[in-house]
């Protein structure tokens, strides 16, 4: 099974009850056997350029693990299911996300010094 990050936009006129749209793409990626691994809504966002004539689309992220084969069969159903206005489904790149946890880790550390650095400072 492969990593991969799925960010679907669905409609903004489902943003009430946004729960149904939402369990038909679980549906769609447990269907094609794979495992939703973390999910986040975004909210309610304005769209860069219209899409379907709507200004405004709900955002929602996904981390999925999938066969060789899902990939195809989820984007041929998402692309057809009327509720999603637009999808991104990418690989996951191992080496960009160490990179970036490891760029966060030095971060932290930066401004811990930072602080210890203020704090002598003060009490001279």
């Amino acid at each position: 099974m492969k990593e991969y990050e799925l960010t679907v936009l669905i409609h903004p006129d489902l943003e009430v009850d946004i729960d149904a749209p939402l369990s038909k793409v679980r549906a769609i990626v447990t269907t094609a056997g794979g495992t939703i691994t973390t999910e986040e809504n975004w909210g309610k966002k304005k769209l860069a350029y219209r899409i379907q004539k709507q200004d405004f689309a709900v955002y929602v992220y996904m981390q999925v693990a999938l066969p060789a084969d899902a990939p195809l069969k989820i984007s041929n159903t998402l692309n057809i299911t009327e509720e999603v206005l637009r999808y991104l489904l990418v690989t996951v790149d191992e080496k960009g996300r160490a990179a970036l946890a490891e760029q966060e880790l030095s971060a932290k550390s930066r401004v811990g010094r930072d602080d210890d650095t203020r704090e002598s400072k003060e009490e001279e």
